[in-house]
Order: structure tokens, then sequence, then C-alpha cells
């Protein structure tokens, strides 16, 4: 059986290694400060920014979810975006991101009722775009960065 819940503190480790190997299929370095940083916007109340993880009966960690509430000034309300996604290999194609999909928009609902989340993905990253095509419906937004250093 699959569940899917906020993270907790005792998830650390497990998290860990599901987020290294986030940063490696984007090829983004990963440390230990970041690891740190990110752990703590995780667990500070006070920050709009939260994970949730999925795992199997036996309590291994197959998927996470970091998720944070932003204003819609547009909207004069607040909705969700979701900014990172990643599922072990080994776990793709058995429902843990369609579960994961699933409590983000039960929580979605709960969090005051966000009209929508939003997310942004790779050009190429094909195989998460076909999962993304079957829950959401693609924007005509083009996204741009602008560098500041």
């Amino acid at each position: 059986m699959l569940s899917v819940t906020d993270m907790s503190q005792e998830d650390r480790e497990q998290w860990q290694v599901l987020y290294r190997g986030y940063a490696e299929f984007y090829q983004v370095p990963m440390n230990d400060e970041i690891l740190d940083t990110v752990w703590g916007w995780i667990h500070d109340g006070a920050n709009p920014f939260f994970g949730l993880i999925a795992k199997d009966e036996a309590g291994s960690a197959l998927g996470f979810m970091h998720c944070r509430e932003m204003p819609s000034p547009l909207r004069g309300k607040y909705v969700g975006f979701l900014d990172d996604l990643f599922v072990t290999p080994h776990a793709r194609g058995q429902g843990v991101v369609e579960a994961l999909y699933d409590a983000l928009r039960k929580l979605a609902r709960e969090r005051g009722g966000w009209p929508f989340v939003r997310w942004i993905t790779a050009e190429d990253n094909y195989r998460g775009r076909r999962v993304y095509d079957r829950v959401a419906e693609k924007t005509g937004w083009i996204t741009y960065e602008m560098a500041v250093e």
C-alpha cells in the first residue's frame, strides 16, 4: 500500500537520497548546505514551503514533492506552486506520481481552496511531461529567468 504524507523529521535521510537523485537528473550540483537549507524551509512553520513524501508499505520513500503557497494578485487569492517532483526510477509507472498529485489536490482544497497549482518543467523532460499532460492543462505562458549577478 502506498501512502503520501507531509514530511516529518524522521524522513530526512530518505528525502536526501531522493533529492540528490532529483538534482542529478537536472544536472544541478548538490551539497550539504543546500540540503540543510531546503530541509529547514520544509520544517519552518512560518515559511509557505512544504514537502510531501510517498512511501511504500515498508516505509521506503519512493518520491516527493516540494510545494509552496503564493499570492496571485490578479485573482486576489493564494495559489499553489509545485517547485520539485521526483519519483525514484525503480518506482516509476507504479502510481506514485498519481498518489502525490492526489494528495496535492486534497491539500490545495484544504489550504483555503487554491484555484490551481502551477509548475514548470524542462522542455526535454518528456517522460514527466507525459504525466503532466494527464493531470493538468499546459498553459501558454513562457518562463524567463533574469540573472541578478
